[in-house]
């Protein structure tokens, strides 16, 4: 990415405690704390030290989005974590999830779990459905697709633009999970490389897309979504959320300031417009790396070490400066 200037949760049985039929959410999304094992110090020693304080554990609840018993799960740093854990308690694989939505059922990509987690959020997660195959004559240069992932091999179509190619398509619906392009498996691969695949196949020709729609109950079968209104959603819910990351351990932090969210926002739009995709973690994650630098060279050489696979061109980069700059100084 050159720029010139720059250098560089005990007693209950495995299943009961993982599923319970009808139960209130846990307020503030926290767990009891944990038994102390063994004996307790003598007293002298007690009166003389601190008792020790046992860390507080995250419990979150969840469902199947289509139906299905409350489950907990607890005890994930990422997401990739937290998937597992969601197939534990329901028996399932953690490769049938397709994506997760917060307080609602629904398949609402401004609901889409992304970046953070409220500490009083409701976990709703959509599995493998359907299957269907479709082929598709590229007879313009974009197809009018916006494509996100999970963060566990499962690219998505996030919006469908409005007039589009694919609109006119009434059996490829938002939140379709891309299995493979012309008979290639894209299984595994990031938001960017489907979306890069996509873009480079040929105009005037046809091609082959297989697909996977998630399960849907009888009250989720509805006229086909084009995708929520990003600029309406909410990042978090509640005061504080439990933020997730691809490196590093999960943290429980302040929701952003109204000031970040809109940073945050604006360069996931970028993102859109330059790559095809949407992505909150890695749109937080470049924010962050805006923190602290005054030019776009220091950002540059950040975004670097941040995120050097990505090799953004210079052009977007000093577009998301802008628009970091443009969100910190009130301008948007």
């Amino acid at each position: 990415m050159p720029l010139g200037l720059r250098g560089k949760k005990k007693g209950k049985s495995k299943e009961t405690s993982m599923l319970v039929e009808a139960e209130a959410t846990v307020a503030g999304g926290r767990g009891e704390e944990e038994d102390v094992a063994g004996a307790g110090p003598p007293l002298a020693a007690a009166a003389a030290s601190p008792t020790p304080q046992v860390p507080i554990r995250l419990l979150f609840h969840a469902q199947l989005a289509h139906g299905s018993p409350t489950g907990r799960v607890e005890g994930f740093a990422s997401v990739r974590e937290l998937y597992a854990k969601i197939a534990e308690a329901f028996h399932i694989a953690p490769t049938e999830i397709m994506f997760c939505t917060l307080n609602t059922h629904k398949i609402d990509m401004d609901k889409l779990l992304g970046v953070q987690i409220g500490l009083e959020d409701f976990i709703f997660a959509h599995v493998k459905g359907v299957k269907k195959e479709v082929e598709v004559f590229k007879s313009e240069d974009s197809l009018g697709l916006t494509i996100t992932d999970n963060g566990n091999g499962c690219a998505f179509i996030k919006r469908i633009k409005a007039g589009s190619l694919i609109d006119q398509i009434q059996v490829i619906c938002v939140g379709d999970h891309i299995e493979s392009i012309n008979g290639k498996s894209v299984v595994g691969c990031r938001h960017y490389e489907v979306a890069k695949n996509l873009k480079d196949l040929e105009k005037g020709q046809t091609f082959t897309l297989r697909l996977i729609e998630p399960l849907k109950s009888f009250d989720m079968i509805e006229p086909r979504s084009k995708g929520g209104s990003f600029a309406d959603g909410k990042i978090t819910r509640g005061k504080e959320t439990l933020r997730l990351r691809s490196k590093g351990p999960a943290t429980v932090e302040e929701m952003p300031s109204d000031i970040e969210e809109k940073a945050i926002k604006k360069v996931d739009d970028l993102l859109e417009m330059y790559m095809g995709i949407r992505d909150l973690e890695l749109a937080a994650t470049m924010v962050e790396a805006g923190k602290g630098k005054n030019n776009p060279d220091e950002f540059a050489v950040a975004l670097d070490e941040a995120l050097g696979d990505f090799a953004f061109p210079d052009e977007f980069v000093f577009d998301v400066w802008g628009a970091i700059g443009d969100a910190m100084q009130g301008r948007v």
